[in-house]
């Protein structure tokens, strides 16, 4: 029976990090005398968390299977982690319970066809939906219009499925289409950094972290940062080669399709009256009639 992997070094770096990032001042603390570490002490972090320094010592060192969801609110409280962060902390600890990794591997869900029918239904705004890994599982023709440069991509051609990590990381171009790609590539290794919280057990997202280390220093940068997304949205600026500069708002939703794995119903839509609403619209206007699936 398949073992959960260790994710004390996960768990380690992931608090050291947070405490690093604090200073005396944001908690009240004194900060006379010279201090040898950045940020606050391993005492200072019990002492503000209402537990032991060894307790704390401990934890940091990912030890935090069986830790109560009260002590983990207090170090989250203490260490003043976002809402995405915590519950990355709480997946870190839910995955480090004894006992075996569940049985049931996840597998790659099948989109129905309702899904593939409301994303052809929304023909004046580029939608897709994509699994935990970022693979663009299912796509309106305008998302795949919108698109374009990572659907025809290299790093799609290995197994067909356009991938946000693989094209932002493995693919020069990347930098070129979408404007603001250090935001952009800050946000995906956090999206897959929390997925990773959630499901360590993934073969295909450790195979996927796995190669994009091995190939991209810019990923390795931010996979060490641990920076941690859950829920994401807010504006896209892309330089389209045929639609020029477009600036879009974008909105992921959950989408409840697959009992194996989660999906996102992305939507990207540009402010009415705007030109970027004009070169969306002519756009659109270029899409082939959409197709069953991708």
């Amino acid at each position: 029976m398949p073992q959960r992997p260790d994710n004390r070094a996960d768990i380690r770096d992931f608090l050291a990090r947070r405490r690093a990032q604090l200073t005396p001042e944001q908690v009240g603390l004194p900060t006379s005398g010279r201090r040898r570490v950045p940020g606050l002490r391993r005492e200072e972090v019990a002492v503000l968390a209402g537990v032991s320094t060894e307790w704390y010592t401990r934890l940091e060192k990912g030890h935090i299977g069986g830790v109560s969801e009260d002590v983990l609110d207090a170090v989250a409280r203490t260490l003043r982690l976002s809402e995405d962060e915590r519950t990355y902390l709480f997946d870190l600890a839910r995955a480090a319970q004894p006992g075996p990794a569940p049985r049931r591997r996840r597998k790659a869900g099948t989109i129905p066809p309702h899904v593939q029918w409301l994303l052809d239904s929304m023909t004046l705004s580029a939608a897709y939906v994509n699994n935990g890994r970022l693979d663009i599982v299912a796509g309106n023709a305008l998302a795949r219009a919108l698109f374009a440069p990572m659907y025809a991509s290299p790093t799609t051609a290995r197994d067909g499925r356009p991938n946000f990590a693989r094209y932002h990381f493995l693919d020069p171009g990347a930098q070129d289409f979408v404007v603001d790609w250090g935001s952009a590539a800050d946000v995906t290794a956090a999206l897959l950094r929390a997925e990773a919280g959630r499901y360590p057990h993934d073969r295909a997202l450790r195979e996927l972290i796995g190669e994009l280390s091995t190939v991209s220093a810019e990923f390795r940068i931010r996979w060490a940062a641990h920076g941690v997304r859950v829920h994401h949205g807010g504006v896209k600026r892309l330089h389209h080669p045929e639609a020029g500069p477009l600036q879009l708002t974008y909105q992921p939703l959950d989408l409840p399709v697959s009992a194996h794995e989660a999906h996102s119903l992305t939507i990207y839509t540009a402010e009415p009256g705007t030109p970027d609403e004009d070169r969306l619209k002519l756009l659109a206007s270029w899409t082939a009639v959409p197709h069953d699936q991708m």
